[in-house]
């Protein structure tokens, strides 16, 4: 029988942390056990001990019961190791994606690791670098939770709260994000791989050697490639948080992203910009063309962020209640 208790408080000593706290954990609940025990026996028998034992419950559960404050994380920390990781995680995240698209290592000692990897690497990376920064957070709040001390730790604000999103409800309109998220990721995912490759997304065919010919200079080339990633993975992102909520900020800040985007491309000169043998009347149409062209881009991205602003401002005034003396 005193082989099934000692079995019994084994597993129950497996949920709780190690230490002085444990032992004493553990013999209290021994205790408790064989008093109980001793009234069961008295009414019932030898086997009060069994009956006791499997009254208690499982092991996990016994641990959690008397805890009683002294748990390794304190459950009211709960969002925060969601909340500190998430941000951890997303600055991992934009390092290793510039990491790969410019060749780059990053070290930011004790937080930040980002090694120079490809783009099949950095895939096999990002989990293992989930699971890091979340170990990471634990063990931070593991020892304020510890220390035992009062102490209020900051809650960082997203624009978008966990409390405010809503899948959208008609299963088309979701269906329909889905599909273009899926789209964008795999364009984004492309060029990447192929800026990676060859240092550009602009490729004009394939010379006789076998070797890509680039569109535009090399200089002009990566830094056109670049934001046209950016342009692609800010549409992905912009996608993937629709799949939560509508709200009109996702558009601002996809509209906002765009505009200094095409406003970088606006800013190069024209003159020089292509690798390929181009006729002087054909490159004067082609520059009048690619300039109408990304002004009405402009234009009409501009429009649509100037739209969504003022329906975000009108929405505001709906919500706002009246000033005190002014009829509601």
């Amino acid at each position: 029988m005193t082989n099934n208790l000692d079995a019994y408080l084994e597993d129950i000593g497996h949920y709780l942390a190690v230490g002085p706290a444990r032992e004493e954990i553990l013999s209290e609940i021994r205790s408790h056990i064989l008093e109980k025990a001793e009234e069961e026996r008295a009414r019932s028998g030898e086997a009060a001990l069994e009956r006791v034992i499997a009254g208690f419950g499982p092991p996990r559960r016994v641990a959690e019961r008397y805890l009683e404050g002294r748990e390794i994380i304190a459950p009211a920390y709960q969002r925060h190791l969601f909340r500190y990781t998430s941000i951890l995680f997303g600055f991992h995240f934009l390092f290793t994606l510039i990491g790969v698209i410019f060749g780059r290592s990053f070290v930011l000692f004790p937080v930040l690791f980002v090694p120079r990897m490809g783009v099949i690497e950095a895939l096999l990376y990002l989990p293992a670098a989930f699971l890091t920064d979340l170990g990471f957070v634990a063990l931070i709040l593991y020892f304020v939770t510890q220390s035992k001390k009062d102490i209020k730790l900051p809650w960082p604000k997203f624009g978008l709260e966990a409390d405010d999103i809503k899948l959208p409800r008609k299963p088309g309109a979701l269906a329909a994000t889905l599909a273009g998220l899926t789209f964008m990721l795999a364009l984004t995912a492309a060029a990447v791989y192929v800026f990676t490759r060859h240092g550009t997304v602009f490729i004009a065919g394939l010379a006789s050697s076998g070797e890509i010919k680039p569109l535009f200079t090399a200089e002009a080339g990566r830094s056109l490639s670049l934001i046209v990633i950016a342009l692609l993975a800010a549409g992905a992102v912009s996608l993937f948080l629709k799949l939560f909520t509508r709200s009109r900020w996702i558009d601002v800040g996809s509209d906002a992203v765009s505009l200094i985007l095409f406003g970088l491309i606006l800013r190069r000169p024209f003159d020089g910009l292509f690798a390929v043998p181009i006729s002087g009347q054909a490159l004067s149409g082609i520059r009048i063309g690619l300039a109408a062209a990304l002004l009405f881009i402009v234009l009409m991205t501009a429009i649509d962020l100037i739209k969504n602003l003022v329906m975000i401002g009108r929405g505001a005034l709906v919500r706002r209640p009246p000033e005190r003396g002014t009829p509601a």
